[in-house]
């Protein structure tokens, strides 16, 4: 009954079939990964994030070569700001909007100098491509909390004088000319003193784990009705098959239907009456009236 499913036309659509569900399956699977990387960095956050401050002392091998499960972890900085070495870095978008963040040189009070990224700044409307102002930094010795960043790679464009186009901070500490800790930068949750004027504050990351399950398990349900849609077309097919083949047995070798069978069956045509002579008509109208 189901020996079509040799021929070339059906391996042809199990083999588009395979292909579909593999495809639905690799899909999925790169949800589950992208659903793991979330996942890992909600833990981060929700483990360092709102943690105790560790002092530089703890943490300097983490501006060497930043372990990504230390990401986000407060430490406490003191020394002074560099304003000098202030740069802005371009196309920072915060909640839809475009703008700029804001990075300082911070040389500690015990040696070294680090990176720290101080907030966001909207885009000006009075010089295009810049902010209208900068706030300045604390001046004199500032101790600063900040929490810890992987540097960002290198980007294939320019960025005018005073900007940089990514916190890459090798390229950054080569504009500065001296040297700093670039395994990790530090994004400012607070300083003291305050300055008179900050820049907006970064927002708390999500913590949303969001839709990347639900898209894995429509991909593997899009696979499973793959074959799931195959088997029934092919079990159509074996039923017309089979309906054909009842209809072949009902007829003849060359096709008719049996005609002795059917003439039995059909009444036969009804007879034509003879044309009546005359004298078949005078009798039939003497009896008529009785003689």
């Amino acid at each position: 009954m189901y020996r079509f499913l040799f021929s070339s036309k059906w391996l042809g659509y199990l083999l588009l079939a395979v292909i579909f569900a593999t495809a639905c399956v690799f899909l999925g699977r790169w949800q589950m990964d992208r659903r793991a990387e979330t996942l890992a960095e909600i833990n981060r956050v929700v483990s360092n994030y709102s943690a105790t401050p560790i002092p530089f002392s703890a943490a300097r091998d983490q501006f060497t070569r930043l372990d990504p499960a230390k990401e986000w972890t407060q430490v406490e900085l003191k020394g002074t700001y560099d304003v000098d070495g202030q740069r802005i870095v371009r196309n920072r978008p915060l909640n839809g909007q475009p703008g700029y963040e804001v990075v300082v040189p911070f040389r500690l009070a015990s040696g070294g100098t680090v990176i720290i990224d101080r907030g966001w700044l909207p885009i000006g409307n009075k010089n295009p491509g810049s902010p209208d102002s900068v706030p300045a930094p604390p001046a004199g010795e500032v101790t600063a909390v900040v929490r810890l960043k992987h540097p960002e790679p290198e980007l294939q464009r320019g960025a005018p004088q005073g900007q940089l186009a990514s916190i890459d901070l090798n390229a950054y500490g080569a504009q500065l000319g001296y040297p700093i800790l670039t395994g990790a930068y530090g994004q400012l949750a607070s300083e003291t003193p305050p300055a008179a004027d900050m820049p907006v504050a970064f927002p708390k990351p999500s913590t949303e784990e969001g839709t990347h399950l639900s898209y894995s398990l429509q991909w593997f349900a899009f696979g499973v009705l793959m074959f799931v849609g195959f088997g029934y077309a092919a079990r159509q097919q074996a039923r017309n098959a089979a309906i054909d083949a009842e209809d072949d047995d009902a007829a003849e070798p060359g096709g008719t239907v049996h005609a002795a069978v059917s003439s039995r069956r059909r009444p036969p045509p009804p007879r034509k009456r003879k044309k009546a002579t005359s004298e078949e008509e005078e009798d039939a109208l003497l009896d008529a009236q009785g003689y």
